[in-house]
């Protein structure tokens, strides 16, 4: 079987709360645990997510978002991805037809399936319906002929005779049931202010709920019509992104010699679990040695560490325990103010403020953070209005905010992003090597900003002997 001709299958729903993050990353359980390599995807930003999905399959999670990317990437992301794998799983977002707002279908879960020429299968809740159902299935089947729609879940099936009803009233749609899953919270997942909590806080539950999932599914789905379904597929006719290759006419240089390879910290570690998978496969063939550490346990920056990056994730959970870790944030204070490049998105600014609601941070920022009920949520556009570390003056890049936090002041002297879409604003902070920002973005889109981040940290290794 050729790469492009991958089997795969979509796991979309009507609407958020349908239950296609337990179907998705049951399905990638059993089908793994069945002997199958399971390439996990996730269509949107999400980081919390492809976190259950890598647990599940034992390859890393990876995000299909068509704004964050541009729609001509996400076959060739997902071929990148799902290089060697038996079948790949997406796991859609929202209602199967919702993308970015105002923007149509872009990067909805039907553009993502229509891109991939993959069959749907649409996850309903039926706990308040029984003959309804088939007329719900049958407008989604209808509403674009272009998606596929090939086979329903019926999730939250109350008894023997609501399932009864259900797929009595399904065979008159044309569609078929390819599966029925009882009420059941046995492997719930608990969720907090921004979603479920992260795999990383929670492994050990969250292996055992990942267990109990692939069993769930297992009882009560058609395994072998859903991997029939996904065999069904033509052949993608792009080619696998390759990180390499993107890189290659930035650098325009030869690759740096093994041993001058700057080495660059990557924060990890249940505080900091946001992360796309390629920004570390750009980092290393941008000739970066890249190195994880967990800022809640390690009290200094890995040995010769010439360039940093704390990505998103949790630190107003664990803000005392960040704070209590004094040498940590001093070595972090220390490579900021010797020029290193620094790389911090969401997460990352909160660290390097001077606090987070009182306990102290790092201090590299003139600036408070709080904890807010409020929810910033959306897509943004921005350019780079002035050359630093990570980008290029004028760079123009596609983002992603969420987050319940407020910085005060929002802005530095120098911002890090001038957002143009939406809404107009200055948004984050440049000063030195450092970049931080609320802002994250899939470097995947941009490869540069991976370039131009190593080659910072190369010259401040060169300088230095």
């Amino acid at each position: 079987m050729s790469g492009g001709a991958v089997p795969r299958l979509v796991i979309a729903a009507p609407s958020s709360g349908a239950g296609k993050t337990t179907v998705a990353t049951g399905l990638m359980a059993a089908f793994t645990e069945a002997g199958l390599t399971v390439s996990p995807h996730k269509v949107g930003p999400d980081y919390i997510d492809p976190g259950y999905h890598s647990l599940a399959t034992g390859r890393p999670g990876r995000n299909l978002d068509a704004f964050l990317c541009g729609t001509d990437r996400i076959a060739p992301l997902f071929l990148h991805g799902a290089a060697g794998a038996d079948l790949a799983v997406v796991e859609g977002v929202m209602g199967l037809f919702d993308g970015a707002s105002d923007r149509g279908e872009l990067s909805s879960t039907a553009q993502v399936a229509k891109v991939l020429r993959a069959p749907v299968v649409l996850v309903v809740d039926a706990s308040s319906q029984s003959r309804s159902v088939a007329a719900l299935v049958h407008g989604f089947a209808s509403w674009d002929p272009e998606v596929r729609l090939a086979g329903v879940i019926l999730n939250k099936v109350g008894s023997d005779r609501h399932e009864q009803l259900l797929r009595e009233a399904m065979d008159s749609s044309g569609v078929p049931v390819l599966g029925a899953l009882r009420r059941d919270g046995r492997a719930g997942t608990p969720s907090r202010h921004l979603g479920l909590v992260p795999v990383a806080e929670r492994r050990a539950e969250a292996l055992d709920s990942v267990g109990e999932l692939a069993a769930r599914i297992r009882e009560g789905c058609d395994l072998p019509a859903l991997l029939a379904l996904a065999r069904s597929v033509p052949e993608l006719p792009d080619a696998p992104w390759d990180p390499a290759a993107e890189l290659a006419p930035a650098a325009g240089d030869a690759p740096a010699a093994p041993s001058a390879r700057p080495r660059i910290a990557v924060a990890g570690g249940a505080a900091f679990t946001f992360s796309y998978a390629e920004h570390a496969e750009l980092l290393a063939v941008a000739g970066a040695e890249v190195v994880p550490f967990d800022p809640l346990r390690d009290e200094r920056l890995p040995p010769g560490t010439q360039g940093l990056v704390v990505g998103g994730g949790f630190p107003e959970v664990y803000a005392p325990e960040l704070s209590a870790n004094a040498p940590l944030r001093a070595a972090v204070a220390e490579l900021a103010a010797s020029g290193a490049p620094v790389s911090a998105e969401c997460a990352g600014l909160l660290y390097l403020s001077r606090s987070i609601d009182g306990k102290p941070m790092c201090g590299v920022l003139p600036a408070e953070a709080r904890m807010t009920e409020r929810l910033t949520l959306g897509y943004r556009e921005a350019v780079a209005l002035r050359d630093n570390a990570l980008a290029a003056a004028g760079t123009r890049v596609r983002g992603h905010e969420f987050h319940r936090t407020v910085l005060e002041p929002g802005a530095g002297a120098d911002p890090a992003w001038g957002l143009t879409r939406p809404e107009r604003r200055v948004e984050g902070f440049v000063a030195g090597g450092v970049h931080a920002s609320y802002l994250h973005v899939h470097w995947a889109a941009e490869p540069a900003l991976a370039g131009r981040l190593v080659a910072s940290a190369a010259r401040i290794a060169a300088a230095r002997g």
